[in-house]
């Protein structure tokens, strides 16, 4: 039977109530425990988790607990990888390069969170927090479903095809995919290191502009009287109409989206070039397989005890040529050249983050195909919730930006959901 446990927590209003001294991080800390006591049973959102003592401080998210996906090293606990390989792993000895910039933050780690199969397509226990008996994606599936269900405000997750994106659009949730090679990747099991990117869940694209201010040491976008923030948006809508998977209620939340963004000043034209798109999402699994057989040459080395579908990655990545890795990677350069071109007399581009809501049943994790063509590009994302289908199920868009742009990216994506829900 289905339940909803959809409940998420502002990072804003813990922040502000933080600084306001209206609570204090061991209440905080208290909250989370008590909401993952009520809800985990049925969410199945954690893998390990630990009571750290909060401390104090005057960082911009001292006290914040964050949750951070079972590929990405926290000092003291072990990295499993959502996999029986790595069930007798030791703790790790040191945070990955991401935890420690997270932590200069103030944000405190409270535990890893349930990731597909070493981030690929075989599932993990976690259920959707919007309802329970649909997926939440992957691979970072606990990460989203933390953040939905109010476990944490803050969730650390990866992407490598549309492992951020595609979870956030499903559970009701905001995400930021960062620029590939934002910041190191030391510490984090990967995939494809062209690919390979760091992400981030919060409950609105509001605290992800909050949370990337406290990142990045930048201005936080979503508050009144940045500058910028009131100019007209200047968007691409991309259809995906190459692609051709969108259901009716997805194509319907588009164009909801354009009407919403149009009457709130903002200037939408339709992406001109769907095929070169199209041609970009069938580059990436080239690209994915050929690099992670390499990466993952170990596990390649045991594939009879990995799933199918992780076993079946790396052999088609060993079985790719040097040649075919090389023309994809030249499509990949040349699509690349040309987005960017596009892109000179916009701020982003607007589509779907999922072919449509959650599919029922917990025995996949749904097609990652409409994030492809921005990952292979390596282009910052961020998913707005705010839209859902007849059943109540979430929809979400997705917000393209320029190469190293999150700033104005997630300005606009704040205008995207401010358009939503006005």
């Amino acid at each position: 039977m289905s339940t909803s446990l959809w409940q998420p927590w502002s990072l804003r209003d813990l922040v502000t109530d933080l600084a306001r001294g209206a609570t204090t991080p061991a209440e905080a800390m208290a909250r989370s425990a008590e909401r993952i006591a009520v809800t985990e049973p049925e969410l199945n959102a954690w893998v390990v988790r630990e009571e750290p003592d909060p401390g104090a401080g005057v960082a911009p998210l001292a006290g914040v607990p964050l949750g951070v996906k079972d590929i990405i090293d926290v000092a003291g606990l072990p990295t499993r990888c959502g996999s029986g390989l790595r069930a007798d792993i030791p703790p790790a000895d040191k945070d990955a390069a991401i935890v420690t910039e997270w932590r200069r933050t103030g944000a405190v780690p409270v535990g890893k969170t349930v990731t597909t199969e070493f981030a690929f397509f075989s599932p993990g226990p976690t259920a959707n927090p919007a309802a329970t008996d649909h997926t939440p994606g992957g691979s970072s599936s606990g990460s989203a479903a933390a953040v939905g269900a109010g476990q944490v405000p803050l969730a650390l997750g990866s992407q490598t095809a549309g492992s951020v994106t595609r979870p956030a659009a499903y559970c009701g949730v905001a995400a930021l995919v960062m620029t590939n090679g934002r910041f190191p990747v030391d510490g984090v099991t990967g995939l494809s290191p062209s690919l390979d990117s760091h992400g981030v869940y919060a409950a609105t694209a509001g605290d992800l502009a909050l949370a990337w201010s406290a990142l990045s040491g930048g201005v936080d976008v979503a508050r009144p009287g940045t500058p910028g923030r009131g100019e007209p948006l200047r968007a691409l809508l991309w259809s995906a109409s190459a692609i051709d998977v969108l259901d009716p209620a997805m194509q319907g939340a588009l164009e909801t989206t354009r009407a919403a963004l149009e009457a709130n000043g903002a200037v939408v034209r339709d992406f001109p070039e769907e095929q070169l798109v199209a041609d970009l999402a069938a580059a990436h699994p080239v690209v994915m397989a050929y690099e992670a057989a390499r990466e993952r040459s170990a596990e390649l080395a045991a594939a009879d005890q990995l799933s199918e579908p992780l076993a079946g990655l790396l052999r088609t990545g060993a079985e790719t040529s040097r040649s075919d890795y090389e023309a994809a990677l030249d499509v990949i350069a040349r699509g690349g050249e040309r987005v960017a071109e596009l892109l000179g007399a916009y701020d982003v581009v607007v589509g779907a983050a999922a072919p449509g809501p959650a599919p029922r049943g917990l025995g996949a994790t749904g097609d990652p195909v409409l994030s492809r063509p921005w990952q292979a590009l390596g282009l910052p994302v961020v998913t707005v919730p705010g839209l859902r289908d007849g059943a109540g199920m979430p929809l979400g868009i997705q917000v393209v930006g320029h190469r190293l742009g999150e700033d104005h990216l997630l300005a606009a994506a704040c205008n995207v959901e401010q358009s939503l829900v006005s």
